[in-house]
């Protein structure tokens, strides 16, 4: 995990790498999409506790949405940057890209996430 620059217009944004070896492939020898989709979803809690916009408790992913744009190459970093859109008292909005190579030039994908917070008791 790391902090990123915020955005052009102030938006925090975090990145999560993860290192996808040959059992991550599918029958292509590219990275499994669902390896790809795990990525996001612990991306997107990583980034919103880094943000300081969770605490531990039982927060749950509500909605994820993604389209796949790219193949993801085994071997090579596989990034999930990610950037809080809005926060609100119960929900945190989410969006980013997963992202290889140098300068993040090939994308993977793109993500829209919701996350609920846990309940205050």
């Amino acid at each position: 995990m790391r902090v990123e620059p915020p955005t052009d217009d102030g938006r925090p944004r975090a990145r999560v790498r993860m290192l996808p070896e040959r059992k991550h492939s599918n029958l292509g020898d590219n990275v499994h999409g669902a390896v790809s989709l795990a990525l996001v979803d612990i991306a997107l809690f990583a980034a919103s506790h880094q943000f300081g916009s969770l605490d531990a408790g039982h927060s749950v992913t509500l909605d994820l949405s993604t389209q796949f744009v790219g193949a993801g190459r085994v071997g090579e970093p596989l990034d999930a940057v990610v950037e809080l859109v809005r926060e609100t008292g119960r929900l945190i909005f989410l969006r980013g890209l997963v992202v290889q190579g140098e300068d993040d030039g090939h994308i993977v994908l793109s993500f829209a996430g919701t996350i609920r917070k846990a309940s205050r008791k």
